[in-house]
This record gives C-alpha cells, structure tokens and sequence, in this order.
C-alpha cells in the first residue's frame, strides 16, 4: 500500500452532511459524483492530502444502505492507494486475506476499487484504489 487515500462515511442526507463537514473542515466538497452500479452518491473533501468520501445510498438495497440500516451512519471504510489495484487483489489473496472483490471494478473519482473483507482485516471494510490513468496490464 502506497497511502491512505481516502476515508469513506456512510450517511443519510448528503446535502446536510456537506453542510456539516464543509463547517467541520472550514472548506466546501470539491465533486458530487454518482456510481450507479453500487446506488451511491458520493461527495469529496480534501484536507491534509487525504480526501473524506461521504457516501449516500440512492437506491434502498446498496451496500450503504444495508450498512445504515444494520450500522447507522459513520465510518464506512477506509481506502488505501496501491500501485495495481489487480497485482495487490492477487497479492493479498496469496497472503490470505479474504476479499470482497476478486476483480477490480470502477469506482468513484477516476478509481478502479476493490474491497478486502472485514472478516480478514480486524472487522475494518478496506478498499483497495488505483486511479484508473495510471492503472496498467
């Protein structure tokens, strides 16, 4: 793993989400973007070279719902850049680690994302990134 690239938080309204963390952080979201094959919206911020991801269900059987539903809203992940997103999903499962993703799949910002289970990370939802421009064979 490269760096921590993002944190991932569930939440219920994410127009008044951006309004807390825009006064929590002192700046605005920089992108609201929408990945349809996983029903979420989602909204960025950046602050200190990490980026907080702020996640909305849009649809009532996504993951981010089902996680609110069982978990009500919070920390939903954390993200972690690698240089190959399809060479670490490989490593990690030599290594043992269970993961959620056995092909990387898009993501939200330019990523091309895979999630490691909890079950093999001490009950944390990791999310494996490669900003797909630089995500090679």
């Amino acid at each position: 793993m490269d760096k921590l690239e993002h944190i991932g938080i569930a939440v219920k309204n994410l127009e008044s989400a951006n309004k807390l963390f825009a006064a929590l952080l002192g700046r605005n979201h920089y992108k609201i973007e929408e990945v349809e094959s996983e029903g979420v919206r989602t909204s960025f911020f950046e602050i200190g070279g990490i980026k907080i991801e702020l996640l909305e269900a849009t649809r009532p059987d996504s993951p981010i719902a089902k996680f609110i539903e069982k978990k009500g809203e919070g920390i939903h992940h954390i993200a972690f850049e690698v240089k190959n997103v399809n060479q670490s999903i490989e490593q990690y499962q030599q290594d043992g680690f269970q993961l959620i993703n056995i092909q990387a799949k898009k993501g939200a910002d330019n990523k091309m994302i895979a999630f490691m289970h909890p079950k093999s990370t001490q009950g944390v939802l990791v999310e494996l990134c490669t900003d797909i421009n630089n995500l090679s064979s």
